[in-house]
């Protein structure tokens, strides 16, 4: 079995309203996937902050222990790095402030998952045939008990995970290898909301 990826749980409502910030979340995704970067650098890749923006999050980011100076450099070219590879919170905290923040949380994540699904489709003709034909979305309707939804997203996450490990590996990857973000919902469709005529 291979070893634990490092993860970071959130429980104070201030964190989780500080990460829920779209550029935030971009920044620790940078981070996660291409290493310490300088706020210059980060500005480069994400292409829509500007090098103050940059450097003004990763140091709230670092206030919650999100991101770390990585050593070396100055100013906005100190390079920083993410402290986790993986940030959780609870799904349904009891705390009503902690509550708040973790739905406005979960509001950001999923603005954030839907922008980069569309963004891709507005881009997919540029992108070669054989990843236009493997990378898509669809949706399977499962009739389940909480304790299956639980085990099955266990399983998911069995399966994803020596696909997951290569992210922060050193080795080389295979030929032609891009990182593929994998969005996973599993969510009931009987709301209130749903039955409503």
């Amino acid at each position: 079995m291979s070893e634990e990826l490092p993860a970071i749980r959130l429980t104070d409502p201030r964190a989780l309203r500080a990460y829920a910030h779209p550029t935030r979340m971009a920044l620790v995704g940078l981070l996660r996937l291409h290493g310490p970067l300088t706020a210059t650098r980060a500005a480069e890749l994400l292409g829509t902050e500007s090098v103050a923006s940059c450097s003004f999050h990763l140091r709230q980011l670092a206030k919650y222990g999100l991101v770390e100076e990585a050593g070396g450099g100055r100013g906005r070219e100190k390079p920083w790095r993410a402290t986790a590879a993986f940030t959780s919170w609870d799904a349904s905290p009891a705390d009503p402030e902690q509550a708040a923040a973790t739905e406005a949380l979960q509001r950001a994540v999923l603005d954030g998952y839907f922008a980069r699904t569309t963004s891709w489709l507005l881009h997919r003709g540029a992108d070669a045939p054989e990843w236009r034909e493997a990378a898509g979305f669809g949706d399977s309707a499962v009739l389940v008990t909480a304790a299956e939804l639980a085990e099955l997203n266990a399983r998911i996450e069995e399966l994803t995970r020596p696909y997951v490990e290569r992210l922060g590996g050193s080795g080389p990857h295979p030929e032609g290898a891009r990182p593929v973000q994998l969005i996973q919902l599993a969510v009931p469709t009987d709301t209130p909301e749903a039955k409503a005529p």
